[in-house]
């Protein structure tokens, strides 16, 4: 569906009255109309959430789809404000594949995914489902691939559920303007004028990046990357040389690109950015990079506004380079190994996709100063840092319990790339490797640094929201780390429920209280951490 074909049929069916969310038995959308990320997620935007799954199994499709299920229900809630249910939810996911895949290795197709779980998306989009939002308003698009090459099973999931994808790899010129839509972006080191694939950057509509926990030529390719396929060919083409216009019309490029995308590399390799230091005329060298990086930031800030959230899938992390890779281990030289998919079971997500990657990056093996990318994200204002343990990172609970939690606290599985090989000047290194040497951060002061190093006092704030039914959210913060007990009790004085019991470091927290199965009546919170002791009032309303 197009955007003509789209408006069309709303005539037809009576307007933007066929829009308003349908309240089927099971919705979650309730009274308010409204929907979007997680309060929490949003008045945290520069922090990183980790969701575990506990799937062992890649042909364990159900569980895939649980935890798809799962994470959209406690992560993208009914809201009282933010997202219209008239709103449409474009979702891009990573659904390219190799050409060459299925004829030279079939046997990856059918056993290996790589790119975002088709079933894990499956299960995000019932959960949307659930909060009144009707198929016709959620769009699947991609940029890359074949026209009838979905191997990884979404043309069928599309159909299962009913929601529109269109693989649209037709170049401008060819492709109808009514799948386009055109975005300025006079400030662009690369682009002035960019086609989105529509309903992607229109007005009215929540963007929903679905990227995978993958390596290529450019590190891991995550957030940041994934939105490269949202723009209609050649525009999409960010992995060309640093003199390429990628046959785009002059107009739409800035006439000045190579001087200035230039005068920017010259200054991060004098300042030592890692790796920049590689020499070559095609992207995979310094001055390559720095034009990808360009082309890539370009398209994220002009995204910025209309993004939702950005979700790394890493149910399972996968290597190497779509249908090669480092494997069978200590192949690291063999460029034609096999690529492989390791058990990874995060779900990594924010508001920020540079802070999501440079965390995705960090787990994945790499340490994130060593990539170029992340240095022009905090250039251009897109990051706040691309120190990963800078990040405040919380663990999230499917419940929506947000616990900030050491980044160093969760596992890593390292996940090889050729990212600028360290093949020169002397330099020897193998093919596949991880760029996990120690990187000199600058020094600045941890992101949310009332949460790193502690607010000056206990704060416990109203729960939200309030009146609620069934599930509520109560935030607190601690000036320092400690013991912590948080307990509802009814409005005789009954204990109900235990929330938090045990210790918590210093920042800012969340808990959630599920009152199904309560009556409807006035409950007290109570929060205990050391000698400080604070009580609050809410309303169960049902």
């Amino acid at each position: 569906m197009n955007r003509r074909s789209f408006i069309r049929m709303m005539a037809a069916a009576g307007g933007a009255a066929t829009l308003n969310p349908v309240r089927v038995l099971g919705s979650r959308y309730q009274s308010t109309g409204y929907f979007g990320a997680h309060p929490f997620v949003d008045n945290h935007p520069d922090s990183v959430f980790i969701l575990r799954t506990q799937i062992e199994s890649e042909s364990d499709t159900g569980a895939r789809a649980q935890a798809g299920l799962d994470f959209a229900r406690s992560v993208i809630v009914p809201r009282e404000d933010g997202v219209p249910l008239t709103h449409l939810v474009p979702i891009k996911p990573n659904i390219r594949v190799d050409p060459n895949l299925a004829l030279a290795k079939p046997a990856i197709v059918d056993s290996h995914f790589v790119g975002t779980d088709v079933y894990f998306t499956e299960g995000v989009i019932g959960g949307l489902k659930e909060l009144g939002l009707s198929p016709e308003q959620i769009f699947l698009r991609e940029v890359n691939g074949t026209a009838n090459g979905y191997t990884l099973g979404y043309a069928e999931m599309s159909q299962r559920t009913g929601v529109d994808l269109r693989y649209l790899g037709a170049s401008v010129g060819t492709i109808s303007e009514n799948d386009l839509v055109w975005t300025d972006t006079p400030d662009g080191l690369f682009y002035r004028k960019m086609p989105h694939l529509w309903p992607v950057n229109a007005p009215d509509t929540w963007l929903l990046n679905i990227a995978k926990l993958k390596t290529h030529g450019m590190g891991v390719t995550l957030c940041a990357k994934n939105l490269q396929g949202t723009l209609a060919k050649p525009y999409q083409q960010h992995c060309a040389g640093p003199t390429s216009t990628l046959g785009i019309q002059s107009a739409h490029r800035n006439p000045t690109f190579q001087t200035d995308i230039k005068a920017n590399f010259d200054r991060h390799k004098a300042d030592g950015v890692p790796r920049w230091d590689r020499p070559g005329s095609d992207w995979n060298c310094g001055l390559g990079m720095e034009t990808w990086a360009s082309r890539n930031t370009d398209n994220n800030a002009a995204l910025k506004d209309r993004v939702g959230l950005h979700v790394i899938e890493g149910i399972f992390g996968r290597d190497g380079d779509f249908s090669r890779g480092p494997n069978p281990p200590g192949d690291d030289n063999n460029k034609t190994g096999d690529p492989w998919n390791y058990p990874m079971n995060y779900i990594i997500f924010g508001r920020n996709a540079y802070h999501v990657d440079i965390v995705g990056h960090w787990l994945a093996g790499h340490e994130p100063g060593n990539f170029g990318l992340f240095h022009l994200a905090k250039d251009r204002g897109l990051s706040r840092t691309y120190n990963p343990m800078n990040i405040p990172v919380y663990e999230w609970k499917g419940d929506g319990t947000a616990t900030l939690t050491p980044l160093d606290s969760f596992a890593r599985t390292p996940l090889k790339t050729y990212y600028l090989q360290r093949s020169y000047s002397g330099q020897t290194e193998p093919f596949w490797h991880l760029a996990n040497e120690p990187c000199e951060y600058p020094s600045e002061s941890p992101l949310g640094v009332e949460e790193k190093t502690g607010p000056r006092a206990f704060v416990l704030h109203q729960n939200h929201p309030n009146p609620f039914n069934p599930n509520t959210s109560i935030e607190y913060t601690l000036p320092r780390g400690g013991s912590v007990r948080l307990e509802v009790y009814n409005a005789t004085g009954q204990l109900v429920s235990v929330l938090v019991d045990g210790y918590r470091p210093a920042g800012t927290h969340m808990a959630v209280f599920n009152a199904a199965g309560k009556a409807s009546g006035t409950y007290f919170y109570r929060f205990r951490s050391g000698d400080y002791t604070l009580t609050r009032k809410m309303v169960l309303l049902k």
